[in-house]
């Protein structure tokens, strides 16, 4: 079928954008020879966060001079007022450049259910999410992140409608932006790798896709959905991904998720992107999980001798 000019020339401008948006992490990983590059989602400090142990402000000099991370995740609960300040962004900004840290993108939650089954309120969700695309716009990064919640309502085929419905109209507004629109899994049918990857599907455009997260993959009490599958399934659309940690065992591995496994995977579906660090453990303390994680990372891109 012929699209209609108008339809036509935006999916051109979308898939140009996201092109631009998705190369630069792709490219670091690929002119430094290694496999793929590691970033800190800001949530591996969430209990210091809220505890007020650490200024959200202070976290790009956290991440470089206390873990040597490069690049940060950010996530909106920490700045959930100051999205539209731009005072308080720039002096953001400017603390992050002046670490020399890059800021890829930032998480959103709380702002309304992009699959609600109320139109209006879905809508108004889609809305909510304006202020995130444009402090990421600001930011230089190259995604949201958001969620793909559908409220538990209807069958599975209308639940994908609905969020498909949502994200592709974000994700129109944020091609304007040069921005990606990234799902994460993140509980409910999200969770499901074939049910979000259909998602996709549906929605059908270059700028949107998704976050895949090693450990987010429980669907509802007492229901799992397999991670392996899940994350493979999630790949082919995917513009981030977060390696989810808790806990370890004696030799530095991460005890529920097999990295070795994992990153094969996500290597072997062409990704050459950043990897995020998400410690959410309790065993060790949130310092100690993220330099855990690194470790083991970096153990991991050594064993596989990229352009060795």
């Amino acid at each position: 079928m012929t699209l209609p000019i108008r339809r036509r020339t935006f999916l051109c401008q979308a898939l140009a954008v996201t092109s631009v948006a998705a190369l630069a992490p792709h490219l670091a990983a690929a002119e430094r020879k290694l496999p793929f590059m590691i970033s800190l989602a800001e949530w591996s400090l969430h209990r210091t966060l809220f505890a007020k142990q650490l200024d959200h402000l202070d976290f790009p000099k956290a991440a470089k001079h206390d873990y040597g991370i490069e690049a940060i995740e950010l996530v909106n609960q920490f700045f959930k007022d100051k999205a539209r300040d731009q005072a308080y962004l720039g002096e953001f900004k400017r603390r992050a450049e002046g670490a020399g840290v890059k800021i890829l993108l930032i998480m959103v939650d709380g702002e309304g259910s992009l699959g609600d089954p109320d139109a209006a309120k879905r809508k108004a969700a889609v809305e909510n999410h304006h202020k995130w695309v444009e402090a990421a716009k600001f930011f230089n990064c190259h995604s949201i992140r958001v969620n793909a919640e559908t409220q538990g309502v209807g069958s599975f085929e209308e639940q994908m409608d609905r969020a498909a419905d949502g994200l592709r109209s974000l994700a129109q507004f944020a091609g304007k932006h040069s921005l990606n629109v990234i799902v994460e899994n993140h509980g409910g049918l999200s969770s499901n790798g074939q049910w979000l990857a259909g998602v996709m599907k549906k929605v059908n455009l270059p700028n949107c896709g998704t976050l895949p997260d090693f450990g987010n993959f429980r669907i509802q009490e007492g229901e799992e959905y397999d991670r392996y599958k899940g994350v493979a399934e999630m790949m082919p659309f995917a513009k981030a991904v977060s390696a989810k940690s808790n806990d370890f065992d004696e030799q530095g591995n991460e005890v529920h998720t097999d990295y070795p496994r994992m990153l094969k995977i996500v290597l072997e579906a062409g990704y050459r992107g950043f990897v995020g660090i998400e410690y959410e453990g309790e065993k060790l303390g949130e310092p100690e999980g993220i330099r855990a994680t690194k470790a083991l990372l970096e153990r991991i891109q050594k064993e596989l001798n990229w352009g060795g």
